[in-house]
């Protein structure tokens, strides 16, 4: 009996020292957001450490009821689309998505429908009837439906006029289900935005939208188009700014009255760091914070330069702001703020 009660004790020992050793790895997070601060007006590094850790993260979308989230992750070995969610005392530590967990494929830029029940998202999967292959030699766009029990289904094409294309990519849902997304010309290398309403279950129709979203000279790529289409996001490369030039940057298109839109006016440095290419875009489910995706890499300490160890050379490069892509969120009164400047303009 006291070989048992001692084996017993340092059972549970090891079960304790183990549970502690991952509630320290992970940190224990039980805010709106898995995040321990939040922005004002200039950006911040989304969620350090938890979602944002030094590797390339980019694509956020959050569930309507801000209690899921998906984002994109790049390591170099593997491209996919990583999950979360809040289980009513904390936010679990990210995982690849269920509908991502073929390896074989490719999978980035999750959006969530506007009833939380579904996500679009890029992949490399193949639509049916065609062989897979290595690598990016597909772009498509294929769904995840949340099954009853609450799980997520395994990845499906849309079908319609959606991967008629050769390479679609970034999907961006609006309250009415018409899908935005992006399609590159396989020739020229040009992008170009289209929409696309669902129609009794059918995407039946695929429209490229006319100037000046698209035109001759630009190419929008990864556009995020807010719920209600009032306005959109895109990342541009052939327009130049100069706080941040020869680089691709975010600017704003707003719809007017009529249902045509302005032009593209750039967002401010704050956004388009100087030195980053913008990536990816969206707006939390309560339209109070702008995400964005972009590379800053911080400063070491000057005052530290000469004892630099390999422990901090390791802790610097397997951190924020290395170089590689964050995800940054701020306060969307910007966005509100640049829409009222575009529609005075407008009428004036």
């Amino acid at each position: 009996m006291i070989r048992i009660s001692r084996y017993c004790i340092l059972l549970i020992l090891l079960l304790i020292a183990s549970c502690y050793r991952e509630r320290e790895r992970f940190p224990d997070i039980n805010e709106v957001y898995p995040s321990r601060s939040f922005p004002s007006d200039m950006p911040e590094v989304f969620s350090p450490g938890i979602i944002c850790t030094g590797l390339n993260e980019r694509d956020i979308t959050i569930s309507p009821d801000g209690r899921e989230i998906f984002y994109g992750l790049s390591t170099g070995r593997m491209v996919t689309i990583m999950y979360t969610c809040y289980d009513g005392k904390r936010w679990k530590e990210p995982v690849i998505a269920p509908f991502a967990a073929d390896k074989r494929f490719s999978y980035l830029e999750p959006c969530f429908g506007p009833d939380g029940k579904s996500v679009y998202f890029l992949t490399t999967l193949p639509v049916r009837g065609r062989e897979a292959k290595p690598g990016w030699a597909y772009q498509n766009i294929f769904v995840s439906d949340r099954s009853d029990d609450g799980t997520w289904g395994n990845p499906y094409d849309p079908s319609g006029c959606i991967n008629d294309g050769a390479l679609q990519f970034y999907p961006s849902v609006t309250k009415n289900r018409t899908l935005y997304f992006c399609r590159t010309d396989p020739v020229t290398g040009k992008h170009a935005l289209f929409s696309s309403l669902l129609v009794d279950g059918i995407y039946r129709e695929c429209i490229r939208l006319p100037e000046p979203v698209n035109t001759d000279t630009t190419g929008p790529y990864n556009v995020y188009v807010a719920p209600d289409e009032s306005f959109m996001i895109a990342c541009i490369a052939e327009l130049k700014v100069d706080y941040n030039p020869d680089r691709a940057n975010y600017f704003l298109f707003a719809r007017n009255e009529d249902g045509n839109w302005s032009g593209p006016i750039p967002f401010g440095p704050e956004i388009n760091i100087r030195g980053s290419n913008a990536m990816s875009s969206s707006l939390s489910p309560d339209g109070r914070y702008l995400f964005f995706a972009a590379q800053y890499t911080k400063p070491i300490d000057s005052d530290a330069i000469d004892q630099v160890s390999l422990s901090r050379i390791i802790r610097s490069t397997s951190s924020p702001q290395n170089g590689n892509y964050d995800i940054y969120w701020t306060d969307a009164g910007l966005v509100q703020k640049m829409l009222k400047e575009l529609r005075k303009a407008s009428k004036n």
